[in-house]
């Protein structure tokens, strides 16, 4: 049988339409289990912190629970890959952070590349790092510091959590902006490197501020600087390190991702609800304290942002030869 013209084309619009309505229908459905949020980084750092934050409001607006599953091991890129190699159905996310930026230039064989293989979905948080130094130390300003590095080369040491973490390569711009030579004292993550550095083991450390803040307002360690741009507003005494050493800045941003190819509906549900809870009062009000600050992006921001950092910090490794062990 022969239909009419216009039933035909009417026919045709209805089936093109379908899967669409389909994939919107599915993505409204979505979660209908437990997702998981990867962390490449051990419980307590400034990744996790922030994960965990995220995954509570997403657990109560999306009504399955999200939890956070620490992959930790060879700088993130566990974890990293553990999403790559996962479905592309929005069960498994990762916790996005300034690490897979330096991961990028600092192995040199990967099996995978971040921006290729991970979807951008948002934007969390970015905040930064902040050079603090045992109540002992006797430099208790930036230019004291540098002064006193310059009098005692390779004597004064910093710890960081890691080669290539953000601590580590916030350390070695600091030592290539102020032409100063520090010795490099890496740990598995930053938490035994505090520890150390309450000990007194270690002289210094450009830690995140989610997990050094409170020994600060303890008065366990002396804070110097922040390495962002802009004060923070939770060390709202502090002054940059830009104000001594023009141009430097080193901060720490996170986001979610996903599995490339996982539904644009629902990088675009999850992307809305990280939104809303970014303009959340509470919320901000906590990020704060934490010295961070809400970072709202839309997934082409967000992925703008990565390809920006992975050119930056490259630069960096490439310029202090910095190879993983």
């Amino acid at each position: 049988m022969k239909l009419p013209r216009r039933t035909f084309l009417h026919l045709a619009a209805g089936a093109t339409v379908l899967p669409a309505v389909s994939r919107a229908a599915w993505a409204q459905a979505y979660p209908a289990r437990p997702v998981r949020i990867i962390v490449g980084f051990g419980s307590g750092s400034a990744a996790d912190i922030l994960a965990r934050l995220i995954a509570q409001w997403l657990s109560v607006r999306l009504g399955q629970p999200f939890v956070i599953e620490n992959r930790v091991g060879a700088g993130g890129n566990l974890g990293t890959e553990a999403v790559v190699r996962a479905p592309p159905d929005g069960y498994t996310l990762i916790l996005c952070a300034s690490t897979d930026t330096i991961n990028a230039t600092l192995y040199d064989k990967l099996n995978f590349n971040f921006i290729r293989d991970i979807a951008p979905v948002a934007g969390i948080a970015r905040g930064p790092n902040v050079l603090v130094v045992h109540p002992s130390f006797p430099a208790k300003t930036v230019p004291e510091f540098i002064a006193h590095a310059k009098a005692n080369p390779g004597k004064v040491s910093f710890a960081s959590a890691g080669i290539g973490s953000v601590s580590h390569v916030s350390g070695e711009l600091f030592k290539a902006t102020a032409g100063i030579n520090m010795v490099h004292v890496p740990y598995r993550s930053l938490a035994p490197a505090l520890t150390d550095l309450i000990g007194g083991q270690v002289q210094a450390i450009f830690s995140s501020t989610p997990p050094s803040i409170e020994f600060v307002r303890a008065g366990k360690l002396r804070a110097l600087a922040v390495t962002s741009t802009m004060r923070s507003e939770a060390l709202p005494n502090l002054p940059t390190i830009g104000d001594f050493l023009p141009g430097y800045e080193a901060t720490l941003f996170t986001g979610l991702g996903a599995p490339k190819n996982t539904p644009a509906e629902i990088v675009e549900r999850l992307n809305k609800e990280i939104k809303a809870a970014l303009a959340d009062a509470g919320l901000k009000v906590r990020l704060a304290d934490l010295g961070n600050i809400p970072m709202p992006m839309t997934p082409a921001d967000f992925s703008k942002l990565i390809a920006d950092e992975t050119e930056k910090w490259g630069k960096v490794i490439r310029a202090g030869n910095i190879k993983p062990k």
